[in-house]
């Protein structure tokens, strides 16, 4: 027998989840999603996320509140008579009345190994930290932040060269079938939960703007770590002189590389770039307004000699 599940998610990170859920013979209640945005070239058109997208592909009721404040919200969801909510980057706030409002709770999948990054920006924070591993929890929410306990971890190695982007394309698959198992072990009753350890606590704080520009003058782990854990977005960013003004300039890759110099000079030819200790070889960029292109192309339509300084 299936369980009957309430979906909350937005991004095209809960996409797998969803359909893991549906192609696993669960029976979806309804989908939860954030409201339709402004988008298209002049952000005239309302756009549905990706997961309301889905959910209408796969024939399922699609809800989208502002929030869950009025009373006739909180009752609707309740009425769906469903056994768990699953949430995978919904991006609302759940009260009370919404975390009980099911036979077995709100389950959440959460891309870090908690209690080590709670909060908006896990896959980010971890690469910029230099972790060397994270992965996906699947944890039943209570009223705090990522602060509930554990039903099933799975691991994930993060390479050396790995991107938030990379990472998060990884996770989300994994992500998917990690709460398709636990949904499976909830159905038949064997999901046990784990407080969360009181010590390792770490907060993912949301990407700020204000941290995006490269900061050569730190060593190159750390500068390779930024570059890495920002792309493809936001996106680390130098600027330089370009015919005669200066431009800014994307990294969407980038690797440890040899040599020393001034912070920020570029060292060689293929754009090894000195940090305060050590350097590091910038790998793939982008122009304002224009695509992103291995370095060996950027540099054929934008030379950066030797000698040059980046900042």
């Amino acid at each position: 027998m299936s369980l009957r599940i309430i979906f909350m998610g937005t991004p095209d990170f809960s996409v797998p989840t969803l359909r893991t859920l549906v192609d696993a013979g669960q029976e979806i209640a309804a989908v939860y999603t954030q409201p339709p945005r402004p988008g298209g070239r002049r952000g005239l058109d309302l756009q549905k996320s990706p997961v309301h997208q889905a959910a209408e592909l796969l024939g399922l009721p699609v809800f989208t509140p502002v929030n869950f404040k009025a009373p006739e919200e909180r009752e609707r969801f309740r009425a769906l008579n469903a056994d768990v909510a699953v949430v995978v980057a919904y991006g609302l706030l759940l009260p009370e009345a919404i975390l009980s409002g099911t036979r077995y709770g709100c389950y959440n999948g959460h891309a870090s190994l908690l209690p080590r990054w709670r909060g908006a920006a896990p896959i980010q924070r971890a690469i910029m930290a230099g972790d060397k591993k994270t992965g996906m929890m699947v944890m039943k929410m209570d009223k705090g932040l990522d602060t509930g306990p554990v039903a099933l971890t799975r691991e994930v190695e993060i390479g050396p060269n790995m991107t938030a982007g990379e990472l998060h394309d990884r996770l989300m698959q994994v992500g998917a079938q990690a709460i398709g198992e636990a949904m499976l072990k909830l159905e038949m009753g064997d999901l046990p939960l784990t407080p969360q350890p009181e010590d390792g606590v770490l907060y993912a704080a949301k990407i700020d703007k204000g941290e995006t520009r490269i900061d050569f003058t730190k060593a190159a782990q750390d500068v390779h770590n930024h570059i890495r854990g920002l792309a493809p977005f936001p996106g680390a960013w130098f600027e330089v002189e370009i015919g005669g003004r200066p431009e800014r300039v994307k990294v969407l890759g980038s690797e440890l590389a040899s040599g020393h110099g001034a912070a920020g000079e570029v060292l060689t030819d293929d754009l090894a770039v000195a940090c305060a200790s050590g350097a590091v070889r910038l790998t793939k960029l982008q122009k304002a307004g224009g695509k992103p292109l291995p370095a060996a192309d950027f540099l054929r339509g934008t030379p950066l000699a030797r000698g040059t300084r980046l900042g």
